[in-house]
């Protein structure tokens, strides 16, 4: 049997998603005409051909003008984006519940809520170890408010939540103080998707919840009247690819209170006064959207939204999951002639609760570390987009590596020249760990020979040596192998 034969015989459900080998042939045909094997939807996904028609059509039709006026092109343009809003809301089954706030991407809504939301000293902070940084970042904001903040961490080597260790951090709050608990719905690190039902439980001992959801919606249902986080963060380029530079907060209706924004600008205030040092902050979205919107990217989402409605998330769903459970399974399986793995993936074996992101280091038949950077640039030469490095997401790269507070005190210890690449240098005279790996991810326009071509690539490190294994690195900008001396 053939690789691909052998494929749906495994996966018979596969055969089911062949509207997308159409799609890909009509609407990404760009992919094949440049023979680009494309494997990072996690960080940012494709756009069809006819969304950027239809926008282009859009602009076309109509004038629109700065959206903070009554006059007819402001008009029009407020008309287009409350009509994207209220798009956004009905995807996520939001309507009536929550408010759509447009942000420039996840990031943007994520510091909304952590400069906004009331921590205090007696109220408490609680991130996942797994955690995008974008997430990470609101623990400043509850550290200069006194609040106390403590990580959940995750079990090794799937890297999933510690149920346990949670129970305990999330029993240990006051519930009549302001505690928020944030988690990813899926790690843009591992692909684990963490489940939802944490939610509600953390909502029942007197906590707010934010719910990172970037690396979930594109390829998952997020369904806001069967999980109802307090505020939920999403950004529509990774899940369709265009327009990039526009994200949304959802914010549950009864949580919009709490909220209380430390500055405001201009479109957030329905009054301000110089003289009286005073201000009125717009009510519900038009208090946190600052300044002018993206007025004209802002109607592509409901083209895109449309556009995934079309296809249906589930069948998206089924062919990432058939591809991703594949590709487990031919990685593990790949060995050196001495009968070593060749490589090591971080998180789950099994496509059972994990998204399309796999993340993986390459090692050499005596079990040495090949240098990911070198890897990247390989992949490049054979037009494989791929991601390497920590992926903003330390926490899970340091469940993964087993790098301790010892080794970060280390990295520290360089002061200001520390970086990524020399916390590498510095980790692996620490016994020879990673600060580092490489990523890929599945999406809408992947399909079998995508994976084949990964697969064959990864296959031709087999037998491969690892050069200058332990004293040496590779320079990331032309590289050449530099040699450290020891």
């Amino acid at each position: 049997m053939t690789p691909y034969e052998r494929f749906v015989a495994r996966y018979p459900e596969y055969g089911s998603t062949g509207v997308l080998d159409e799609l890909r042939a009509t609407e990404y045909g760009r992919l094949d005409r440049e023979r680009q094997v494309y494997l990072d939807y996690t960080g940012g996904s494709l756009h069809a051909d006819a969304q950027v028609r239809e926008h282009a059509r859009r602009l076309c039709e109509h004038v629109c003008g700065n959206p903070h006026s009554a006059n007819p092109t402001s008009a029009e343009s407020t008309r287009q984006v409350e009509h994207a809003r209220a798009a956004v809301l009905a995807y996520f089954n939001a309507a009536g519940d929550y408010t759509a706030v447009f942000t420039p991407n996840a990031s943007g809504a994520l510091k909304l809520v952590g400069e906004s939301f009331p921590f205090a000293a007696g109220g408490r902070l609680l991130l996942s170890t797994d955690n995008h940084n974008s997430v990470n970042g609101i623990r400043e904001f509850a550290r200069a408010k006194g609040a106390a903040v403590d990580y959940a961490p995750l079990t090794v080597p799937d890297l999933r939540q510690d149920a346990a260790a949670l129970d305990r951090l999330l029993d240990a709050a006051d519930p009549a103080a302001a505690n928020l608990f944030a988690f990813p719905a899926q790690s843009n690190f591992s692909g684990v998707r963490h489940p939802l039902a944490q939610v509600e439980a953390a909502r029942r001992r007197g906590w707010r919840v934010l719910l990172d959801a970037a690396a979930f919606v594109p390829t998952a249902r997020l369904d806001l009247r069967a999980v109802a986080p307090d505020f939920v963060s999403v950004s529509f380029y990774k899940m369709f690819g265009y327009p990039t530079g526009v994200g949304c907060l959802l914010v549950r209706n009864d949580a919009l209170s709490c909220l209380h924004r430390p500055w405001f600008a201009g479109g957030t205030v329905n009054f301000a006064t110089v003289q009286g040092r005073h201000h009125v902050l717009a009510p519900r979205e038009a208090g946190f959207e600052d300044g002018t919107l993206d007025y004209l990217g802002i109607p592509a989402v409901a083209i895109g939204l449309a556009h995934l409605e079309r296809i249906g998330i589930d069948t998206i769903a089924t062919r990432v999951r058939c591809l991703t459970g594949w590709l487990l399974q031919e990685l593990l399986a790949l060995a050196h002639g001495n009968g070593r793995p060749m490589v090591r993936l971080y998180g789950p074996a099994t496509p059972v609760m994990r998204g399309g992101t796999l993340t993986m280091n390459f090692y050499d038949p005596d079990g040495h570390l090949l240098d990911y950077r070198r890897i990247e640039e390989l992949a490049g030469q054979e037009r494989i987009s791929l991601r390497t490095g920590c992926f903003c997401n330390p926490g899970a790269g340091e469940t993964a590596e087993g790098l301790t507070e010892d080794d970060m005190r280390a990295g520290f210890a360089q002061g200001a020249a520390i970086s990524l690449p020399r916390f590498l240098e510095v980790v692996r005279h620490r016994g020879g760990k990673s600060a580092g790996a490489i990523r890929v991810s599945l999406g809408i326009a992947s399909n079998f020979a995508d994976v084949d071509r990964f697969l064959q690539f990864a296959a031709g490190f087999r037998d491969q040596t690892a050069p200058g294994v332990g004293t040496a690195t590779f320079d990331i900008e032309s590289c050449r192998v530099i040699r450290d001396g020891s």
